[in-house]
C-alpha cells in the first residue's frame, strides 16, 4: 500500500508539518518527525476531517471580529507577553494556571494558549512572520562542496566473498575516496530545495578560548573520573570538607557537580562526572572543559571497563591524566598492579620511569590527598593556564535542572571574560538574562571570573549540559540567535543528507587538518574486540594511520557517539546493536555508524577507507617516439610533421614533448594522427604518419616527439 509523508500531506492541506503533527497527536496518531509516513487509508480519512475542519470558519474567528490586533513576536516569553498586554505577569501567569497550563515567567509560549489569553484581555493576538534569511552573495567563482553534516547512516554488512566489489569508485575527476555499498534503514524521500542559507558562524563542538600571553593566569578546571564505587565522590567530599553522598540515592553520583576549593591561596576546580554506566554521555561531556583529568581507581579491584572508558575519553579530549590509587587502607590493595595496569595502556608511573603522575591515597582518612592537590598545582603551572578577562564572558554548561522556584536553573563553568548578573546570554536553543546567580556553596554572587563554576537562573527553555554559551549585547539579540538555531537546526533536517563522511575526511587530510581516521570499536566478545583492534592498529602507512579511540563490548551507546563525533570518527560495531538513545545522537551529531557480522569485512573496509584517504600518486608511462622527416602545409590543420616512429607507438590524444637538439620546445598533446589520408588512433613503431598540433606550428626537421602517459598508482596500506 502507498504511503505519504507528513511533510507532503501538510503541503496538500495548506498548513505546517508541525501543525499538522500536533492535529495527528489529538488524533491519537503520533508520528516523530515531519520525514514519517502514513499509509493511504489513514492520509485519506485525516485529510477529509482536516479539510472539514480548516475550510470551515471557527468560532474563535468569529469571537476574534472586533477584538484590537496585537502580534506576539516568535520565541516570547510569559514576560514579554505580558508587557504586550500592558498588565503584571502575575496576572498573566494566573490566567494561564486558570486554563491548565502552567508556565513560568521566562518560558517561552504556546502560541493557540496564547491567543486564548489575549482574548480574554480583548485583544486578536496573530504571530509575526520570521524575516527570511538575506540571500548568500554570489561569488565570482563558484565551487562545489560536499555536504558539511550527512546523516547518521547505520550499515548492515553480511559476509561477502569472491570478486563481489564493495566500494563504488568515485568520479575519475577526483582522488580516490572509498565509500562502502550500503543499504541504509531509512531513507529520506526527496523533498523540494531548500535555497542556501547565509552560513552562522557556530562555536565549534570542542571549544577552547584562547588567551593572549599577558592574559592574567586562572584555577585548573580538574575533572574526577572512574569506575563505579571506586572512590571519586568520597574523595570530593574530603576535599571539600562536607558530606555529599549521603544524600545521594546508593552513593552514586546523580548529576554532574562543580565545586571550587582554595589551597594555599590557589584556587582548584573540581567536576565530579558520574561513574555508573546511565551516565556516561555525561563524563564523556565533562572532558571539554578540562585541564587535567584525575583517574580514581581502587587499589583492591584495579582497572574496570569504565576506568578504561574514562581514559579513552580524557585521552581523546588531549587532557592529561594524573591517576590517584584509592583505598589503599584495603587489605587486597596493591598498588603496584594497579600501576603495571596502568602501564600496559602506555600510562606508566613517574616512579616507574614514565610521565604519569599516580598518587596512593586513602579518600576517607585523606591519606595522601595533600600530595594529590599539590600535584595538580604543579602541572597547572606546568601548563601556564590563563584566561582573558577583556572581553564578552563565554563557557560551558556542565548541568541543567528544572527549579520549582527559580525556574531552569544552569550549573556552568566561565572559561573567559567575567559574567555577571544582568548580562544577557546565549546557550544553544536557551537565552535569557541572568536574573540569580550561586557559587557551589549556595552563596549569591554578582559576578563570577574564568574557572569558576557557578548555578544561575534566568534561561528558557532549558539549556543541554554541554552547550557553549556566551553573553551578547541584550536579551533581543540572545533571543533572535537562538530562533536562528532553531530555524538551521529545522532546515538541516529537513534537506536531504549524503553519505560523504569518508570524503569530509580525505578533505581534511589534503588540508592538514587530519592524517589520521579515528576509530570507536564496540564488539560482542572481548576475544572479538581484542583481534579486531590489534589488526586494525597494525594497518601502517607514514601518510595516514587507525586512531583507535575507544574499544569495549556491548551495544553502541550514547557516550560512544559523543566521543565519535568529539573526534571527527566513524563507529565500528561488530556482532552488536544500536542503543536507541545513541541512533538520535548520531543523526544529531552527524556520526556516521557502521554494524558488521564478519571480521574480514571490517578489516577490509577499513584498509579500503585508508586507501582512499591517500592522495593521488602518479606516474609518467613513455608510449613511445616519433621523428620528424619532412614537413607539410595543411589549410585544415597547419603545418605537419611528418614522422617515422622509431620505438613504441604514437597514440591520438596523448600527452607529448618536443625536443630540438636535446632542448625541450614544446609539451602539450597529440591532437590529430594520420597515415596517409586517414585519421588514425595509433601507429607502431617503424610506420610512417602525420602529426599536428593544434597550438604549435614551430616543427623542424629533426625534431623528436616523445608521447607518453600520466598513470595513477594504487596506493597500499599493510
Amino acid at each position: 500500500m502507498a504511503r505519504i509523508r507528513v511533510y507532503e500531506l501538510a503541503r496538500q492541506l495548506g498548513i505546517t508539518s508541525a501543525a499538522l503533527r500536533a492535529h495527528l497527536h489529538e488524533m491519537g496518531m503520533e508520528v516523530s518527525s515531519a520525514s514519517s509516513s502514513l499509509d493511504e487509508t489513514s492520509a485519506a480519512t485525516v485529510k477529509e476531517l482536516l479539510s472539514q475542519q480548516l475550510s470551515a470558519p471557527s468560532e474563535e474567528a468569529e469571537e476574534d471580529q472586533g477584538l484590537e490586533p496585537i502580534t506576539l513576536p516568535p520565541s516570547a516569553t510569559v514576560r514579554d507577553f505580558a508587557q504586550i498586554l500592558d498588565t503584571d505577569v502575575e496576572n498573566v501567569l494566573e490566567e494561564f494556571q486558570r486554563l491548565g497550563h502552567a508556565h513560568l515567567p521566562n518560558q517561552i509560549l504556546s502560541p493557540e494558549v496564547a491567543k486564548q489569553v489575549a482574548r480574554g484581555w480583548g485583544y486578536r493576538l496573530t504571530l509575526e512572520e520570521k524575516k527570511p534569511p538575506p540571500p548568500t552573495p554570489p561569488t565570482p567563482e563558484p565551487k562545489k562542496a560536499a555536504p558539511k553534516s550527512p546523516r547518521i547512516v547505520i550499515i548492515e554488512k553480511e559476509a561477502q566473498r569472491g570478486g563481489e566489489r564493495r566500494f563504488k569508485p568515485p568520479p575519475s575527476s577526483r582522488p580516490a575516496v572509498v565509500e562502502p555499498e550500503i543499504e541504509e534503514e531509512e531513507v529520506p524521500a526527496p523533498i523540494e530545495e531548500v535555497p542556501e542559507e547565509p552560513e552562522e558562524p557556530e562555536v565549534p563542538e570542542i571549544w577552547r578560548p584562547e588567551a593572549p600571553p599577558d592574559a592574567p593566569s586562572r584555577p585548573p578546571v580538574i575533572t574526577v573520573m572512574g569506575h563505579v564505587d571506586h572512590g571519586k565522590t568520597t574523595l570530593l567530599d574530603y576535599i571539600r570538607k562536607s558530606k555529599v553522598t549521603d544524600a545521594e540515592v546508593g552513593g552514586i553520583t546523580q548529576h554532574i557537580g562543580a565545586y571550587q576549593i582554595e589551597l594555599d591561596g590557589k584556587k582548584i576546580t573540581f567536576l565530579d562526572t558520574p561513574g555508573h554506566e546511565a551516565f556516561t554521555a555525561i563524563r564523556a561531556r565533562g572532558t571539554r572543559v578540562t585541564d587535567i583529568a584525575v583517574v580514581v581507581v581502587a587499589a583492591d579491584d584495579g582497572l574496570m571497563p569504565q576506568t578504561q572508558e574514562a581514559i579513552d575519553h580524557a585521552r581523546a579530549a588531549e587532557v592529561p591524566i594524573v591517576v590517584a590509587i584509592n583505598k589503599i587502607d584495603r587489605p587486597q590493595a596493591n598498588i603496584d598492579r594497579v600501576r603495571q595496569q596502568f602501564s600496559a595502556l602506555d600510562l606508566s608511573s613517574v616512579e616507574w620511569g614514565g610521565e604519569t603522575e599516580t598518587v596512593p591515597i586513602c579518600a576517607l582518612d585523606g591519606t595522601g590527598v595533600d600530595t594529590l592537590l599539590e600535584t595538580l598545582l604543579t602541572m597547572a603551572d606546568l601548563h601556564e593556564l590563563k584566561a582573558a578577562q577583556d572581553r564578552p564572558a563565554a563557557g560551558t554548561i556542565i548541568e541543567s535542572s528544572l527549579d520549582r522556584r527559580k525556574g531552569p536553573v544552569a550549573t556552568l563553568i566561565v572559561q573567559e571574560g567575567i559574567l555577571k548578573v544582568g548580562d544577557a546570554l546565549v546557550a544553544g536553543f536557551s537565552c535569557g538574562k541572568v536574573r540569580m546567580m550561586n557559587d557551589d556553596r549556595g552563596k549569591a554572587l554578582r559576578e563570577a571570573y574564568p574557572s569558576t563554576p557557578v548555578s544561575i537562573s534566568g534561561l528558557s527553555p532549558m539549556p543541554q549540559a554541554g552547550d557553549v554559551f556566551r553573553v551578547v549585547e541584550n536579551e533581543k539579540v540572545a533571543r533572535q540567535i537562538a530562533e536562528e538555531r532553531r530555524l538551521a537546526q529545522r532546515d538541516a533536517r529537513l534537506r536531504p543528507t549524503a553519505r560523504t563522511s569518508l570524503q569530509d575526511l580525505y578533505q581534511q587530510i589534503q588540508s592538514g587538518e587530519l592524517n589520521q581516521l579515528n576509530l570507536v570499536l564496540k564488539a560482542d566478545a572481548q576475544g572479538s574486540a581484542d583481534a579486531i583492534a590489534k589488526s586494525l592498529v597494525s594497518f601502517e602507512h607514514p601518510e595516514v594511520k587507525v586512531n583507535l579511540l575507544h574499544s569495549a563490548i556491548g551495544d553502541v551507546i550514547e557516550s560512544d557517539v559523543l566521543l565519535a563525533a568529539a573526534s571527527k570518527g566513524i563507529i565500528i560495531g561488530f556482532q552488536v546493536g544500536v542503543d536507541p538513545q545513541a541512533r538520535r545522537s548520531a543523526a544529531d551529531e552527524k556520526v556516521e555508524i557502521r554494524l558488521y557480522k564478519v571480521i574480514y569485512d571490517v578489516l577490509e573496509d577499513v584498509r579500503q577507507a585508508l586507501i582512499g584517504l591517500l592522495p593521488t600518486q602518479t606516474e609518467e608511462a613513455t608510449l613511445g617516439e616519433a621523428e620528424v622527416k619532412a614537413l607539410f602545409r595543411s589549410s585544415r590543420a597547419g603545418t605537419v610533421a611528418g614522422c617515422v616512429v622509431i620505438s613504441g607507438k604514437m597514440v591520438r590524444g596523448a600527452e607529448i614533448r618536443v625536443r630540438r637538439e636535446g632542448d625541450l620546445i614544446y609539451t602539450g598533446k597529440l591532437n590529430s594522427l594520420r597515415h596517409v589520408k586517414e585519421d588514425v588512433e595509433e601507429m607502431e613503431s617503424g610506420r610512417e604518419c602525420g602529426i599536428s598540433i593544434t597550438d604549435f606550428n614551430d616543427f623542424q626537421v629533426g625534431d623528436l616527439i616523445e608521447a607518453f602517459e600520466i598513470r595513477e598508482i594504487r596506493r597500499q596500506v599493510l
